[in-house]
């Protein structure tokens, strides 16, 4: 059965159809009565509040702050996670050596890790950071791993008869071969980075969107803490697309992509 070709501007702009339905939705409800703005405000006066912390550039400094301590603790979970997916997809010995304890910290929630995170490195970034890394590496870890113990044994020896030194076995067949299962887990990863970094933000924290959110709820700002919410769902789609460009640009030699790209 053929797929339905849907025209390129339609299909950019058919993801968002849901999104505009809601928010036109909620903010009839508002207007109508139908919702207590005090509980949950309309979205024109979440829209007010951003432009207003906008113009005092509180938003923006918070906003660089969350995407630094985002950005740090995914750089370091996901080169931990692809070190030890490499490490014990490669090695038996290491793999019966290593995956049976990352297996049992795997299972542990690393958010119940904070009262133990405060205490080794107090309220500060360290703590923040690394609750991020122990929530990054697992997925990237199991991914990697997946990824390259699901390449074809068959390419693997065709490479070595035509002659492919370990190097070029690893860039030409096995790394491209397990792309697609690693940038799965950096998609799901990006999302615990984003989760993560919400309850952090929310313990201790002097700056960053949990911040901001965690005051404008002291001081019952329903707008500010709506618009903290929605910020952080932007955010996430956006790394969310980011990580969708890389797999149709490093994964544009496979036949699915290709044709994803014309649906």
């Amino acid at each position: 059965m053929e797929r339905q070709v849907i025209p390129g501007t339609f299909r950019r702009l058919l993801p968002w159809l849901i999104p505009c339905l809601l928010l036109l939705s909620w903010q009839f409800c508002s207007t109508a009565g139908w919702l207590n703005t005090r509980i949950l405000p309309a979205p024109l006066e979440v829209a007010a509040s951003l432009f207003r912390l906008a113009g005092t550039g509180e938003l923006w400094a918070n906003i660089k702050v969350s995407c630094l301590r985002a950005g740090a603790g995914f750089l370091i979970g996901a080169a931990v996670g692809l070190t030890l997916g490499f490490l014990t997809a490669t090695s038996g010995r290491l793999e019966i050596l290593l995956d049976s304890s990352l297996q049992m910290f795997r299972t542990i929630p690393h958010l119940a890790l904070i009262p133990l995170v405060i205490i080794w490195f107090g309220i500060g970034e360290r703590a923040k950071i690394f609750l991020i890394v122990c929530g990054v590496m697992f997925p990237i870890y199991l991914n990697t791993f997946h990824g390259i113990r699901s390449v074809d044994r068959q390419l693997v020896n065709m490479a070595r008869v035509y002659g492919l030194n370990r190097l070029q076995l690893w860039r030409q067949v096995i790394l491209p071969g397990a792309l697609s299962s690693i940038l799965v887990g950096v998609r799901f990863s990006l999302g615990v980075m984003w989760m993560t970094l919400i309850v952090a933000e929310t313990i201790a924290a002097s700056s960053g969107i949990g911040y901001m959110a965690t005051n404008a709820r002291e001081l019952m700002q329903t707008d500010v803490m709506v618009l903290s919410i929605l910020l952080y769902a932007l955010l996430g789609k956006l790394a969310d697309v980011c990580a969708r460009m890389l797999e149709r640009r490093w994964l544009a030699w496979k036949p699915e992509f290709l044709k994803a790209g014309s649906c």
